[in-house]
């Protein structure tokens, strides 16, 4: 449904190129935040029990690559997106050097900081606007497969991490897999980063509107429901991320399975995500949100009422097929009812308020479990907070169809 007619396509065989190294880029990076996932037992341990501190960690590296990605993708308009993720993949393993360092301030300074903000936000909100104009046909599938790199994380590292620090301790981890990074990273950028074509100033459906409104409402108004909406679906989307190998373990499960159900849950993720970008191509950003938060709050209900073994197994599948499209479709949902112009900033805004979300969410869960020392009131929050996303989503997509024309 966004072909232009008679107009000639961007896309190439080096889109797809493209794209694909900046999955495993993003799929090598996105790592780094998984070994506090699987040791947060561990650093709690060390930390007075208290699962709040390896729970914040993580959450100021969401928040940190978020905010990060506002000023990052500034920087990549200027000086291009080859150096920003030289620069990115430095830092984050300079973030993982100093969160071993044993003091409470390190591992946050460490993940929210160097991996967070100057690592992954050198990345992930630049890559979004530099694949986004290598495509103009199948821009919701090349969204979907790049957005993947966090889920192809979750799915490969962590039954490596849990072997890795059975093995030889979290600190030895943090610290070959940040030399890993550079090693890997680096000279991908310098191999395959390169000037994306030029695109004409508008996406596939036109220009705002003679009256400068979307929707027949002001932009920024309708981008800020955007957001909140974001804030609150990454809401319940961390929780089972940040905390399922712990939940599995309280529940009596071996630590190998839980990160094995991880995996599960975030390699569902990824294949369905491809699903959810083709759907996307079709019906439009705003719908596949719609769509997708729905499946999402199904699965984390189920979460409240799931204790044993196989059911969970099922029911992380069953919740990485609900929310994998989501983000995406948000940002496909932007570059359809905005100037590409506006992008480079509209983008990396919105992905700080849905790291920001996931940011709440991870730490919530940590602080409503010490308190309360079971997850159910977590995951009952998380609940809620899908309820509201899905009255914003459910108020714009009534909106949308009201109206006549979208643009990009």
């Amino acid at each position: 449904m966004h072909e232009r007619i008679g107009v000639p396509s961007v896309e190439t065989r080096s889109s797809w190129i493209i794209a694909t190294v900046l999955l495993v880029i993003l799929a090598l990076s996105f790592g780094a935040p998984w070994i506090t996932i699987v040791a947060l037992k561990l650093i709690a341990a060390e930390s007075d029990g208290l699962r709040a501190v390896p729970a914040l960690a993580t959450s100021l590296a969401w928040l940190g690559f978020g905010s990060g990605g506002i000023a990052m993708g500034y920087v990549a308009e200027r000086i291009g997106v080859r150096a920003t993720v030289i620069v990115g993949a430095t830092m984050v393993c300079i973030g993982l050097a100093l969160s071993t360092g044993g003091e409470t301030w390190q591992l946050y300074v460490g993940q929210g900081l160097f991996i967070g903000f100057f690592g992954i936000g050198a990345m992930n909100a630049p890559f979004y606007v530099y694949v986004s104009r290598w495509f103009d046909r199948r821009r919701g599938s090349a969204l979907a497969l790049i957005s993947s790199g966090s889920y192809v994380a979750g799915a490969i590292w962590p039954p490596i991490f849990e072997r890795a620090i059975a093995y030889a301790g979290w600190r030895q981890t943090m610290l070959y897999y940040g030399l890993f990074e550079v090693a890997v990273v680096v000279p991908l950028a310098v191999v395959f980063l390169r000037p994306p074509p030029k695109l004409p100033p508008f996406g596939a459906l036109g220009p705002m509107s003679a009256t400068n409104t979307v929707m027949g409402w002001p932009p920024n108004f309708v981008f800020a429901l955007l957001g909140a909406a974001g804030i609150f679906c990454c809401i319940p989307m961390a929780m089972p991320q940040a905390h399922l190998p712990a939940f599995c373990s309280d529940l009596g499960i071996l630590a190998s399975h839980g990160a094995a159900m991880l995996s599960v849950l975030l390699g569902t993720a990824f294949l369905s995500r491809q699903f959810w970008g083709w759907v996307a191509d079709r019906v439009g950003g705003l719908e596949t949100v719609l769509t997708g938060s729905a499946c999402q709050m199904v699965a984390m209900t189920a979460f409240m009422f799931t204790q044993d073994e196989v059911g969970l197994f099922t029911v992380s599948a069953a919740f990485g097929l609900g929310f994998a499209g989501i983000i995406p479709a948000y940002v496909l949902a932007i570059r359809e009812l905005y100037p590409a112009s506006q992008a480079y900033w509209r983008i990396p805004t919105f992905l700080l308020c849905s790291g920001g979300g996931m940011a709440v969410g991870g730490w919530l869960a940590g602080v409503l479990y010490d308190h309360f020392g079971t997850y159910a009131p977590a995951f009952a929050a998380g609940v809620g907070a899908n309820a509201i996303n899905l009255a914003i989503v459910g108020m714009l997509v009534f909106r949308h169809r009201s109206r006549a024309p979208r643009f990009a």
